[in-house]
């Protein structure tokens, strides 16, 4: 097969894989044999489908080959094997024995015969060889890792392991420009060409008539450079007209079309806004009037054209990517609880007011939209759902009305200058108000707009003529003068359509649209149909929104079977740029999301608002709003990002906001006046306010370290300075101050859930390390005498999840055998020993040690499977590979750690850069690299990939205090920031600089030293435990203490007045409940706690106010602001 016909193979095989034919993609990989897909033949060894295993295989290789495909052949055919015996199932296993391995014999008969007497033991592990076999998931992974070095090492698969790189949807862009092609060579080139197939050649026919104007132009970047058709410019018809702008994003994704289903929609009326092929030329020809009775909305003149043409960047483009550099923080982001008012009706859809960022407006599942004045928690207007006009409303409309359902809102939108507001319900109807100020909502006009429920509605700017833009589930797009006469009536999508994203580029006006079949086009203010037609991720329902500067697109959505997709479009070429991560589970729903300050982006999932840096694919940082949210909540961000509304289960809503945020909303008693004023009053202040600050001294200006300041973006000609500048009022003058916030204190045991492991008291060993099972289905604890307990909850009436929990009692788990998992502690001092255990993920195994040789233990059956790395030196810490469960970082007494690979018995390397023994490791995949700590209180970075070592630094020891004690490492969920623990204090660093963000030391109530600490679940707390008995939970982003739990509340009063101090020497996170943590004392028991189901989170963040606490202690900030934060 030539080179060309191979590189056609890989194109089919591409689309085939976009278009979701998975069979096929597999079969023409095989009957090819020029791509060998190692992903498809992991999952199908996982699955243990043995056929289609080797049915695969056989396109590549056959077993007599070479000695490379033998191998490979007889490992899988020995798992095979294996597993059959396994399962009991003999018959089988003699039929494998017979039909597939007895090919082997000719070549290993001694071998052969060795797997044949295995069917005369009852288990099969009683032969040494086997004796390390664990379950039959671990051992398929241990093959597939024999598997592919195997395969990679035989010359049959060279050069068909890896799949070239190719642009996205290659097959149909190279179609797309053929066909352009032919269009060009048309004799009579039609403006919008009827293509109905690819099985001929295109032609256009011949017109009946005069050209119909059009401002479209034929995609010709996707032929080739203009100088190259310079002869064919005496065929193009296609007046010039404003779509003609160069390089603009709706250009890139008309062009290339690269996901469309429709040949028609994606080649040919796809690009509305590329360059035409001899553009002076082009320019020259008079345009054509437009159709009488059409509203021209691309219109610019030959001079500003030429201006946008030039490569050279715009004030506006300069502006923007400056402010996409900006300095910024998690301090940005508003995430403390401000306000929370009661609805009284589920909250559908909310929109802040453009200038005014109190004044919120809500819809409601009733009908009802309510605008509220959110610094005096004040509904200003509440407008119950009421028709205005019956007589006016269509007689499908009235029909239905009739029918007695519910109306509920299904949008709230507010125009872009404040003036008014566009609701949305769910029969027919948009509802416009006029707002002229304070409490003045006035009936404007009433649209009966779409036959069924109206499901999204926005404001636009066509040819600066304010307009309303709406969407329904007659899979119609209209567009609407605020009068209600109509002015376009888009028509193209086959299922209801789901949302609108008006937006302009330049002076471009178009509409995005999704539709509930997963289907995203885009339209001009034209009658030429659809430019655009994608498929959104997940193939459902999708919203798609431009950052606040208009420079960067996003959608989010959800599939039909509830996976959830958020995702950053290249605009220039039409495909996803990038796809972000962190949705944790399926949704019934679907998720909602916002952007804000040209940086973040957050979605209501889970019960919780989870936030993105734009720039990172991995999750920022996430919040609960102090609890009560739906699975799936609705939000909203100001319009400068600095408040944050968000839904709540009990039909109401919820304000968090930054410390710019709060301070907007502290005047609770004197509310901002212009938000009372006419919007002509509000304009004369914001003036007079502008003015009044530009001449103001420098000495006046105060900035806050949460808030840099940043250059302002000219947004549509509006400097949005103003808007923050609309209040006389300075933050000096903000005298009024919210209630004082209240540490949470826990001294009882009734103030919160407990639960003690049962037979977990020994007094003999001290809990030294402690583990909840990857399930939550279990706690493991390591005694300081070397033997491992373990407890498991069950499912019951009491505990339906079946997962840990503080209100039921577990059972203390031991195998039918009564075997204890009791490491070798022959010759050992106990009291040096330096105890150390890790689990591995699939919670099959636990590898410890306590100052002797490391045990390798069955979960199940709690065999020692095997032993290994004899002291010296003693082993101090292990980590498994976060990628591979058959390596382990062993870190050691000698300051060493050793990375060995269990399959192989082997240390393969020895890691050289602590001065004292290793206390602490932690793996990151995001920065790819193994970080570890000392008693030498250092603390290392060092590659994943060549295990060197790329930067060492020294924790910061307070002023009297010695580096003395271990020092543990703990990864944030998001990968990068890491928590640091000290006996002398707890800090956060930022891995991939090893700079500090923050540090808490010892203090006030909590002045012991530190015995240990971990991250939350979802990395929002930090617990930590004292040796004095003190409990901690901090906020994980600012260790700002928001919770006491005292001895008393965990220990009897026998205990606390005897004659030893009982403390928790150990702190373990749960793996699911982020409130709930466990805690190994020095009695030897083990007691898990929650807080009570009332209050149902540990306190709440203590509220920032220029940087000092609002709080009766200070106990959580002091010594805490360390240069690292003062740089910020």
């Amino acid at each position: 097969m030539s080179s060309l016909s191979r590189e056609l193979v890989f194109l089919i095989l591409q689309f085939l894989e976009e278009e979701k034919f998975k069979e096929s993609v597999h079969k023409l990989e095989k009957e090819s044999g020029f791509f060998f897909n190692m992903k498809y033949f992991e999952e199908k060894v996982q699955a243990g489908d043995w056929d289609e295993v080797e049915k695969y295989l056989s396109g590549f290789t056959k077993v007599d080959d070479n000695r490379y495909s033998m191998k490979i052949f007889f490992e899988i055919r020995k798992q095979k094997y294996l597993e059959a015996l396994d399962r009991q199932d003999k018959a089988k296993a003699v039929d494998i024995l017979v039909n597939d391995l007895k090919v082997f014999s000719t070549f290993n008969e001694e071998l052969f015969k060795e797997i044949t007497q295995l069917l005369t033991l009852s288990n099969f592990r009683e032969n040494e060889q086997l004796s390390k076999y664990g379950d039959t998931k671990t051992a398929r992974g241990i093959m597939l890792i024999e598997l592919k070095k195997l395969i990679e090492a035989n010359p049959l698969f060279r050069d068909k392991l890896a799949f070239p790189t190719l642009k996205s949807s290659r097959l149909r862009t190279l179609i797309n420009q053929s066909l352009n092609w032919q269009h060009q060579l048309c004799k009579n080139p039609r403006a919008n060409p009827d293509i109905k197939t690819l099985f001929t050649d295109h032609t256009c026919s011949p017109p009946n008539g005069p050209l119909a104007p059009t401002p479209v132009n034929l995609p010709v970047a996707a032929v080739a450079k203009p100088a190259s058709y310079a002869s064919l410019g005496t065929h193009s018809p296609f007046p010039p007209t404003a779509a003609a702008a160069n390089a603009n994003a709706l250009a890139g994704w008309m062009a290339n079309a690269s996901a469309s289903s429709s040949v028609q929609a994606a080649v040919v009326t796809a690009s509305s806004i590329p360059v035409p092929q001899n553009q002076v030329s082009v320019l020259k020809h008079p345009r054509t009037p437009p159709t009488p009775g059409m509203v021209d909305y691309q219109n610019p003149d030959h001079e500003q054209l030429m201006k946008r043409l030039r490569p050279a960047p715009s004030a506006e483009e300069v502006t923007y990517s400056s402010s996409r550099h900006q300095t910024w923080s998690l301090d940005d982001l508003p995430r403390t609880v401000a306000v929370s008012l009661h609805q009284g009706s589920t909250v559908i859809s909310m929109d802040f007011h453009p200038s005014h960022q109190t004044l919120l407006l809500v819809g409601s599942s009733n009908g009802e939209i309510t605008l509220w004045e959110l610094a005096m928690r004040d509904r200003l207007v509440s407008k119950p759902f009421k028709i205005w006009d019956m007589a006016a409303c269509s007689l499908p409309f009235q029909a239905s009305i009739v029918k007695d359902v519910p109306i509920s809102v299904s949008r709230v939108a507010w125009s872009p200058d404040g003036n008014y507001v566009g609701v949305a319900f769910t029969k027919h109807l948009i509802q416009l108000y006029s707002y002229a100020g304070s409490n003045d909502l006035r009936q404007h006009s009433q649209i009966d707009a779409h036959v069924g429920a109206v499901n999204d509605l926005a404001f636009a700017y066509p040819n600066k003529l304010l307009c309303v833009v709406t969407c329904g589930d007659d899979k119609l797009i209209k567009v609407w003068e605020l009068s209600g006469r109509k002015l376009f009536n888009f028509e193209g999508h086959e299922a209801p359509v789901y949302s609108i994203c008006p937006h302009h580029k330049e002076n471009i006006q178009f509409i995005f649209s999704t539709a509930i079949d997963g289907k995203i086009k885009a339209w001009l203010y034209d009658t030429m149909g659809s430019r655009v037609d994608y498929d959104a991720p997940g193939h459902w329902c999708t919203t798609m929104l431009y950052s606040a500067d208009g420079s960067r697109l996003f959608s989010c959505g959800t599939s039909k079977d509830g996976d959830s997709f958020l995702v950053e479009w290249n605009e220039s070429e039409g495909t996803i740029k990038r796809t972000y991560a962190g949705f944790r589970k399926k949704s019934n729903g679907v998720v909602q999301f916002d952007t804000t300050q040209n940086h973040f982006l957050a979605v209501g999932e889970d019960s919780q608002i989870k936030f993105w840096d734009m720039d990172n694919v991995n999750i920022l940082t996430s919040t609960d709003a102090e609890g009560g949210l739906p699975n799936l909540p609705r939000l909203r961000f100001s319009k400068e990002g600095n408040l944050l509304a968000v839904t709540t289960a009990d039909n109401g809503f919820k304000i968090l906001a930054n410390a710019i945020g709060l301070r907007s909303l502290r005047a609770v008693e004197n509310p901002p006046f212009e938000a009372l004023r006419t919007p002509i009053e509000s304009v004369a202040l914001k003036v007079s306010a502008s003015s009044a600050v530009s001449s103001g001294t420098p000495a006046n200006c105060k900035v806050e370290r949460s808030s840099p300041v940043r250059p302002s973006p000219i947004i549509n000609g509006v400097d949005p300075t103003s808007r923050s500048m609309d209040k006389p009022r300075t933050v000096d003058d903000v005298t009024d101050k919210p209630k004082p916030w209240q540490l949470a204190e826990i001294v009882d045991s009734g103030q919160c859930r407990l639960v003690t492991m049962p037979e977990s008291t020994d007094t003999s060993s001290k809990v030294v390390r402690l583990l909840y099972t990857n399930s939550a289905v279990g706690l493991l604890a390591l005694g300081s005498n070397g033997v491992q307990k373990l407890w498991k909850w069950h499912r019951n009436e009491q505990n339906p999840s079946g997962k840990a929990t503080a209100s039921a009692i577990p059972q203390h788990w031991l195998p039918s055998s009564g075997l204890l998992m009791a490491n070798d502690v022959a010759g050992v001092n106990l009291e040096e020993a330096v105890p150390c255990i890790a689990l591995s993920k699939n919670d099959s195994y636990v590898m410890s040690a306590t100052g002797g040789k490391i045990s390798l233990f069955n979960m199940m059956t709690f065999k020692v499977m095997t032993t290994f790395m004899s002291p010296p030196p003693a082993s101090t810490f292990l980590a498994f590979h976060p990628q591979d469960n058959n390596i382990i970082a062993i870190g050691t007494e000698d300051s060493t750690i050793h990375i060995y690979n269990v399959r192989v018995d082997e240390v393969k390397s020895k890691l050289k850069g602590h001065q004292k023994r290793i206390t602490g490791l932690a793996f990151s995949t995001s920065l790819n690299i193994l970080v570890s700590s000392g008693a030498d209180a250092q603390l290392c970075v060092w590659s994943i990939d060549t295990w060197e070592k790329r930067k060492s630094v020294t924790i910061h020891i307070p002023t009297g205090k010695t580096p003395t004690g271990d020092t543990r490492v703990q990864f944030n969920a998001d990968q990068v920031r890491m928590l640091v623990v000290h006996e002398t204090q707890l800090a956060i660093y930022d891995a991939s600089k090893m700079e500090r963000i923050r540090q808490w030391t010892p203090q006030d109530a909590l002045s012991a030293p530190i015995s240990c600490a971990v991250y939350s679940c979802n990395s929002q707390l930090v617990f930590a435990t004292f040796c004095d008995g003190n409990i901690g939970v901090f906020d994980a982003d600012t260790l700002r203490l928001r919770c006491y739990i005292a001895p008393s509340t965990y220990l009897s009063p026998s205990v606390l007045n005897g004659s030893q101090t009982v403390y928790p020497l150990v702190v373990a996170a749960h793996p699911l409940e982020p409130n709930q943590f466990a805690i190994g004392l020095t009695d030897g028991s083990v007691k898990v706690m929650e807080p009570s189901e009332s209050e149902g989170k540990w306190g709440v963040s203590p509220p920032v106010d220029n940087g000092i606490l609002n709080s009766r202690t200070t106990s959580s900030s002091t010594s805490n602001h360390t240069p690292d934060q003062l740089q910020r």
